[in-house]
C-alpha cells in the first residue's frame, strides 16, 4: 500500500509548481511525506524478506533431512533406480528449487493486488481510457501461460541431461585411476561433452524464451501506456494530457512493471517446482526395507537361524537364495565357501535384512558388526573411523587395535591415528582399509559378526595373523558367533561349521571333518587345490599365534610403507579464498563470452535505454506544447504525430530487447561451453594424487552449482547490473537538467553510497565463498552415506548418521543466514540514500518552481522514484556479479593447477611398439613428495621377453608403487624405466599407457550394458566379446542375464558380486591386446577353483607377452619364470622361484607361513616349461 503513496504525492506537487503559490509549506511537506513514506517502505519490506528468508530456509533443511533419511531406510532395489547423481540433485538442485517457491509464494495474492490497485489508480487518472492497457494485460496472459508450459517441458529435459552428465562425473570421478591407467580420459571426456551439448540446446531454446520474457518485461508498460494514453486523447478531443496525468500514470506503471515481471517468474516457479515435486514423490515413495521381516527379539538356542527362507533382491525378479534352512549356533566360526555368484556375499544381506524376504523365516538374535567385502571408508580420522560413534576405552582400544595388525601403521602415518583417512580410504593400501573396516566392526562388541571375505585384500603374513589373532578360536572373537565368507583354505579347518553355496542353495553343510569324509563336492575340491600338510590343527593355530604376538613385539612386521603413507598425507580441505575477486576472473568470462557478442550486447542495451529516456522525454514535450495551442486542428495535429512518434520509439525499443536478448544467448552458450570444457579437460589432466587428496563432492559441487551459475545467473547480473546503471546515469542527468543544484548533492551522497557498497560487497563475497565450501561437506556426507549405507543399517546407526547431516547442514545454514542478513542491511542503508535523493530531488524542484515547467517536474521526479529500488538493484547486481564470479574463480582454479605430463608429445614411439614386451628398471627411484625419503630405492632389474614375472613383499614393500611407475602415475626422482628400449619418460602418457596392460585390484564398472563396460570406445565386434567372456569362464552368466552382453549394469556394479565385477574386469583386459600386462591382486575376490581356470585363461591368451603379477595368493605366482621380492621399496630377491626357495631367504618364510611348501618342496600346479 505504501508503494501506491508516491504517485498519488507526486500529482500533488506537479500541482503546486504549476500553481506557484507564495509562501506556501504544503511542498516542502510533499517532500517529507515522499521521504517518510519511502522510508516506512523499505523497513517493513525488509523485515518481510528476513522472516520469508528462513521459512524458506527451513522448508529446504526440512526436504534434505527428508531425503537422507529416506535413503538410509530404502530397498537395494529402489536404490538402483536412481544413480547417486540423481539423488545429490534432489538435495541440492530440487530442494533448492521448493526453497525459491517457498520465497516466491506470497507473490501469488500480492502480485495480482499490486495490479488491481494499480488499475484502480489509473482509472482515476485516464477513466475508462484504462481498459484498453487492461486489455494489453489480458492478451499478454496467454502468452505468457505458453511460456511457462515450454519452460515446464525444458526444465524436465535440461534436469534429465543434468543427472546424467553428473552421474557420468560421479562414475568418472570413483574410476578415474582406469581412466588414467586405460588412457580413457579423451573418450570419457567426450561422453560428458556430449551430454552436456544437449544441456546447451536446451539453453538455447530456454534463451530464446527469456527474450521475450524481457520483450514483455519491457515492453508491457509501454504498450500499457501506449494503449490507455491513445484512448485517452482520441475518445474525447477535449482530453489533454497534463504533466499531472501523464507522469502520475507513468509512476502507477512502473510500480505495474514489478508484479507483471514476479507473476511469470512465480508462474514458471510454480511449472519447476511441480517437476521437483514430482522427482522428489518419485524417490520418497520407495519401498523400504521391512524390519518385521526378521525376527531380531529371538532368544532360542542359535544366533541364526533359517526355516525354508528364499530371499530375492527384486519384487518382479528371481530368488537369489533359495530354501534355506540353517541354524548357526552360539560362539561358533561358520565359514561360507562358494564359486563366482553363488550367493555367498547375498547369505550375509539375507541375515541383514537387505533383500526381500519371499518365503519363511528368519531370526536373528543380538547385535550385528559387519565388514563388506569393499571396504566402507568414511572421510574422518583413523581413530573415529575405528570408534564408528562408540566411547573411547583406551585398553580396548589398543588391543584391537594390535589385534587387527595397525599398530605399525600409526608410526608410518603423519599424525598416527588422528590422521585424516580420505573418501573412500583413497589414502590406505587396499590391505589397510580392510583391517580398518575389520578393526571398526571388532571395536563395536557386537553379538553376530558377517565378514564378507576380509582376508582376500591383504597378504598371507597378515591374513594368517588377522586369523589367528581376531577371526579364529584364539583370537578377539572366540567368544562371539563369526560368519565368515572366504575363498581362502587355511581358514575351513579352524571351522566350526562349513556352508557349502552354489546357485543360491546350500548344497553341503557340516565340520571339516564331516564334508571331507561325505566325499562329495567339497572333499574334491580340497582334494585338488589343499592337501593335509597346509591344514593347521586348533594347537598349530594358537602356536602360530604366539609367534606372530613375538614378531609384532619386536618390530619384525612389515605394515606399510612410510614414504607411501606420507606421500599420499591427508584430505585436503576446500581452500576459501580472501579479499576482492581478481578482475581476470571477470575477463576470464568475457573472454569466454566473446568480444563480438559483449559489444553487441553493451550496444543493445544502450540503444534500449535510449530509447526509454527519449520516450519519456517525448511525453514531456507533449504536455508543455499541449498547453500552448489553442486551436483544435493543430491539437489533433500535435496529437496523432506525438502518438505516432511514440508508438515508433516503442517499436526501436523491443526491436533493441529482442536483439539485445539474441546476442545476449549466444554469448551465454558459448562461454558455458568453453568453461565447462576447460574445467573437465583440466580435471582429467590432474595426476591421481589429487584426486586420491580432494573430497569427491567438492569436485561434484562445482559442476553442479556453480556451473549453474555460469549457465543460468551469471550474464543475468552482468546485464541487469549494466541495464541498472544506465538507468542510475539517466535518472542522474534528468535531475540534474532539471534542477543543476541537484549536482552538488550528488557527491556526498555518492561518497556515503559507495562507502557503504565497498563495506557490504567485502563482507558478502566473504560469505558467499563460506557458503559455497560449506556446501561441498554436505554433498560429500550424502555421498559417503551412499556408497556405506549397508555398514550404517547393520551396526544400526541410522539416527547418529542423521544427526551428523543435521551437523553438515547446519554450518551451511549459518553461511546462509548471514548472507540473508548481510542483504538486508545492505537494502535498509543503500534505500536510505535513494530516499534521501528523492528527498533532496523534490526539495530543490520546490525551491526553483519558478524556473521549472509542470512537464519537467513531473519527469526528474517520475525518475527519482525509481532511484530507490534502481540504486539498491544496482548494488546488489554488482555485489552479485563479484560473489557469482567466485564460481567462475573455482571452476578456472583448476586450469592453474600443477598437471601431470602431456598426454602426448612430438616424439611419439613406433606403432608397433613394444614388439618384445621388455621392461628394464635401471636405478630407479621414485618419492611421493620432494620433501619425503624415496618409496622406491635403487630399483634395478629388467624382464626378459615373454617372461612370465611375480612381484610379492609384505604389505605396503612398494608393490603397488612400482606400478605405478611404471604407468608414470609417479615420476622418477632418479633412474629410468625403459620397455624394449625406448625411455617411457621421453613419451607421451597415452602413448605410453595404451600399450600396457592391467587388471587392477579394485574392480570399477561403470553404469551402462555388459557391452558398454567391456568396450568402452567401441572397437570390438560382439564375437569378440562371447568369446573373451567365454575364456574368463562368464559366457554362462551373461548368456542367463535377460538382454544378455546389452543387460545394464547398475552404478558401481551394484547388480553383480565382486568376484563377477572382477571377472568382468579380466574380461576387458583379454580385449586389450599389449605386449606387457601388470595383474595387481586381479584375482582377489574369486574362489580358487575359478581363479586356477583363470590363471590357465592367462597363461594361454597372453602367452606372447611379458607378464607382471602381484599377488597374496602366492600360489598364482609359483609357476612364474622369476619372483621379484620387494622389502620397503628395495629389490631384496630376484630369480626362479625353485632357486629362492633353495636359498632359504625371505621369498622362502613367506612361502613357509602360505602353507605351500610340502616335503621342502613347494607345491606348483600347471607350471609353465
Amino acid at each position: 500500500m505504501l508503494a501506491f503513496v508516491s504517485p498519488q504525492v507526486l500529482k500533488l506537487l506537479i500541482a503546486f509548481c504549476e500553481n506557484q503559490p507564495l509562501l506556501d509549506w504544503s511542498g516542502p511537506t510533499y517532500a517529507v511525506v515522499l521521504f517518510v513514506a519511502a522510508a516506512s517502505y523499505t523497513l517493513i519490506l525488509q523485515v518481510y524478506h528476513r522472516l520469508n528468508m528462513l521459512a524458506a530456509a527451513k522448508i529446504k533443511t526440512a526436504v534434505i533431512g527428508l531425503i537422507y533419511k529416506k535413503a538410509l531406510s530404502i530397498t537395494n532395489s529402489s536404490r538402483r533406480k536412481f544413480t547417486t547423481g540423481e539423488v545429490v540433485n534432489l538435495m541440492s538442485a530440487d530442494a533448492q528449487q521448493l526453497m525459491d517457491m517457498a520465497l516466491n509464494m506470497n507473490l501469488l495474492w500480492s502480485a495480482p493486488f499490486q495490479i488491481l490497485l494499480a488499475i484502480y489508480f489509473l482509472w482515476k487518472e485516464l477513466g475508462s481510457a484504462v481498459m484498453a492497457g487492461l486489455a494489453v494485460l489480458l492478451l499478454i496472459i496467454p502468452l505468457n501461460a505458453f511460456v511457462a508450459s515450454r519452460v515446464k517441458h525444458l526444465k524436465k529435459t535440461h534436469m534429465k541431461a543434468k543427472d546424467q552428465r553428473l552421474k557420468l562425473l560421479n562414475e568418472i570421478l570413483h574410476g578415474i585411476k582406469i581412466l588414467k591407467l586405460y588412457a580413457w580420459e579423451p573418450s570419457f571426456l567426450q561422453k560428458i561433452v556430449k551430454v552436456r551439448e544437449g544441456e546447451m540446446e536446451v539453453l538455447k531454446s530456454s534463451g530464446y524464451l527469456t527474450a521475450f520474457s524481457m520483450l514483455t518485461l519491457t515492453c508491457v508498460p509501454f504498450l500499457v501506456s501506449m494503449a490507455s494514453f491513445g484512448v485517452f486523447v482520441m475518445k474525447n478531443n477535449e482530453n489533454v494530457l497534463t504533466a499531472s496525468t501523464v507522469f502520475t500514470s507513468i509512476s502507477l506503471f512502473n510500480i505495474l512493471r514489478l508484479p507483471l515481471f514476479d507473476l511469470p517468474t512465480v508462474i514458471s516457479s510454480i511449472v519447476q517446482t511441480k517437476i521437483s515435486l514430482g522427482r522428489l514423490e518419485r524417490f520418497i515413495c520407495c519401498d523400504e526395507l521391512d524390519p518385521t521381516s526378521i525376527q531380531t527379539e529371538y532368544l532360542g538356542g542359535h544366533a541364526v537361524g533359517f526355516v525354508g527362507a528364499s530371499f530375492r533382491w527384486e519384487k518382479t525378479g528371481c530368488a537369489a537364495l533359495r530354501e534355506l534352512n540353517l541354524k548357526i549356533a552360539d560362539e561358533s566360526l561358520v565359514a561360507v565357501v562358494g564359486q563366482v555368484g553363488a550367493g555367498k556375499s547375498s547369505l550375509l544381506s539375507a541375515i541383514l535384512g537387505e533383500m526381500e524376504k519371499v518365503e519363511g523365516l528368519i531370526q536373528r538374535k543380538g547385535t550385528v558388526a559387519y565388514v563388506s567385502q569393499q571396504a566402507w571408508i568414511q572421510n574422518a580420522t583413523l581413530q573415529e573411523n575405528i570408534l564408528f560413534g562408540a566411547n573411547m576405552i583406551e585398553s580396548r582400544y589398543h588391543l584391537v587395535m594390535e589385534a587387527c595388525c595397525l599398530l605399525p601403521d600409526l608410526e608410518l602415518l603423519p599424525h598416527g591415528d588422528q590422521t585424516e583417512i580420505g573418501e573412500r580410504g583413497v589414502n590406505l593400501s587396499g590391505g589397510q582399509k580392510q583391517r580398518v573396516s575389520l578393526a571398526r566392526a571388532v571395536y563395536a562388541d557386537a553379538d553376530i559378526y558377517l565378514l564378507d571375505d576380509p582376508l582376500s585384500a591383504v597378504d598371507v603374513h597378515v591374513g594368517n595373523q588377522l586369523l589367528e589373532k581376531v577371526i579364529g578360536p584364539a583370537g578377539l572373537l572366540k567368544n562371539k558367533t563369526r560368519v565368515l565368507v572366504t575363498n581362502s583354505t587355511v581358514v575351513l579347518p579352524l571351522a566350526d561349521q562349513i556352508l557349502v553355496m552354489d546357485e543360491g542353495r546350500i548344497i553341503e553343510m557340516g565340520s571339516y571333518e564331516k564334508l571331507l569324509s561325505d566325499k562329495q563336492r567339497f572333499a574334491d575340491f580340497l582334494e585338488k587345490y589343499c592337501s593335509k600338510p597346509e591344514e593347521k590343527s586348533r594347537p598349530e593355530a594358537e602356536e602360530m599365534h604366539k609367534k606372530d604376538e613375538t614378531n609384532v613385539k619386536h618390530g619384525k612386521v612389515s605394515i606399510g610403507s612410510s614414504q607411501e603413507n606420507k606421500g599420499r598425507l591427508l584430505m585436503k580441505k576446500e581452500e576459501v579464498a580472501t579479499g576482492s575477486v581478481k578482475g581476470s576472473v571477470i575477463l576470464k568470462y568475457l573472454n569466454s563470452f566473446g568480444t563480438f557478442w559483449v559489444t553487441l550486447t553493451m550496444l543493445a542495451y544502450i540503444s534500449q535505454n535510449t530509447v526509454s529516456l527519449g520516450q519519456n522525454w517525448l511525453l514531456r514535450t507533449w504536455t508543455d506544447e499541449a498547453k500552448q495551442v489553442q486551436e483544435m486542428a493543430k491539437w489533433i495535429e500535435l496529437r496523432d504525430s506525438r502518438l505516432r512518434m511514440y508508438g515508433e520509439l516503442g517499436v526501436i525499443q523491443a526491436l533493441a530487447v529482442c536483439f539485445g536478448a539474441f546476442v545476449l544467448t549466444k554469448g551465454t552458450l558459448q562461454a558455458s561451453r568453453t568453461l565447462h570444457y576447460q574445467m573437465l579437460d583440466s580435471i582429467l589432466h590432474l595426476p591421481l594424487l589429487f584426486f586420491e587428496t580432494t573430497p569427491i563432492g567438492q569436485l561434484v559441487s562445482r559442476s553442479t552449482k556453480d556451473i549453474y551459475v555460469i549457465d543460468e545467473r551469471f550474464h543475468y547480473y552482468l546485464r541487469t547490473w549494466f541495464s541498472c546503471l544506465l538507468d542510475v546515469i539517466g535518472t542522474v542527468v534528468v535531475i540534474i537538467v532539471a534542477t543543476p543544484l541537484f549536482a552538488v548533492a550528488i557527491v556526498p551522497l555518492g561518497i556515503l553510497y559507495f562507502s557503504i557498497q565497498r563495506y557490504y560487497i567485502a563482507s558478502s563475497r566473504q560469505i558467499r565463498r563460506l557458503d559455497g565450501a560449506s556446501r561441498s561437506p554436505v554433498i560429500s556426507h550424502f555421498s559417503e552415506t551412499l556408497l556405506g549405507v549397508s555398514t550404517i543399517r547393520a551396526f544400526g546407526y541410522q539416527d547418529r548418521f542423521i544427526s551428523q547431516n543435521k551437523e553438515v547442514i547446519y554450518e551451511n545454514l549459518v553461511c546462509y543466514y548471514n548472507n540473508v542478513i548481510s542483504n538486508r542491511w545492505l537494502a535498509v542503508r543503500l534505500e536510505f540514500v535513494g530516499n534521501l535523493m528523492i528527498f533532496l530531488a523534490a526539495l530543490f524542484m520546490v525551491k526553483n518552481k519558478s524556473h521549472l515547467d509542470s512537464g519537467t517536474v513531473g519527469l526528474a521526479m517520475t525518475y527519482a522514484l525509481n532511484i530507490t529500488a534502481t540504486l539498491n538493484f544496482w548494488v546488489r547486481k554488482a555485489c552479485e556479479i563479484e560473489t557469482n564470479a567466485v564460481a567462475i574463480e573455482r571452476i578456472c582454479e583448476y586450469s592453474e593447477m600443477d598437471k601431470e605430463a602431456p598426454w602426448t608429445l612430438p616424439t611419439r614411439p613406433p606403432a608397433d611398439w613394444p614388439e618384445q614386451g621388455i621392461v628394464h628398471f635401471d636405478k630407479y627411484e621414485a618419492r611421493y613428495k620432494r620433501n619425503l625419503e624415496p618409496a622406491l630405492h635403487d630399483v634395478s632389474f629388467q624382464t626378459l621377453c615373454k617372461e612370465k614375472v611375480g612381484i610379492v613383499g609384505r604389505t605396503g614393500a612398494g608393490k603397488s608403487t612400482l606400478t605405478n611407475c611404471l604407468f608414470r602415475i609417479l615420476e622418477a626422482s632418479k633412474g629410468r624405466i625403459f620397455i624394449d628400449g625406448v625411455d617411457i619418460s621421453a613419451i607421451g602418457l597415452h602413448d605410453l599407457r595404451e600399450k600396457l596392460n592391467i587388471i587392477p585390484q579394485d574392480p570399477v564398472l561403470f553404469s551402462g550394458t555388459v557391452r558398454e563396460n567391456l568396450d568402452p570406445l567401441g572397437s570390438h565386434s560382439d564375437s569378440e566379446l562371447w568369446m573373451a567372456l567365454e575364456l574368463c569362464h562368464l559366457k554362462d552368466f551373461v548368456q542367463s542375464l535377460p538382454e544378455h552382453i546389452h543387460h545394464e549394469v547398475a552404478e558401481g556394479g551394484e547388480n553383480l558380486s565382486v568376484g563377477q565385477r572382477q571377472l568382468l574386469c579380466l574380461t576387458r583386459a583379454l580385449l586389450r591386446k599389449t605386449k606387457v600386462l601388470i595383474l595387481d591382486e586381479a584375482t582377489a575376490s574369486i574362489d580358487l577353483e575359478t581363479d586356477n581356470l583363470v590363471q590357465m585363461t592367462i597363461r594361454k591368451t597372453f602367452s606372447d607377452c611379458t607378464i607382471l603379477t602381484i599377488a597374496h595368493r602366492l600360489h598364482t605366482i609359483m609357476d612364474s619364470d622369476r619372483v621379484l621380492v620387494l622389502d620397503s621399496g628395495r629389490v631384496v630377491e630376484f630369480d626362479s622361484p625353485e632357486n629362492l626357495l633353495e636359498k632359504g631367504g625371505v621369498f622362502y618364510h613367506m612361502v613357509s607361513e602360505a602353507g605351500i611348501i610340502q616335503n621342502g618342496k613347494a607345491k606348483t600346479t600347471n607350471r609353465r616349461r
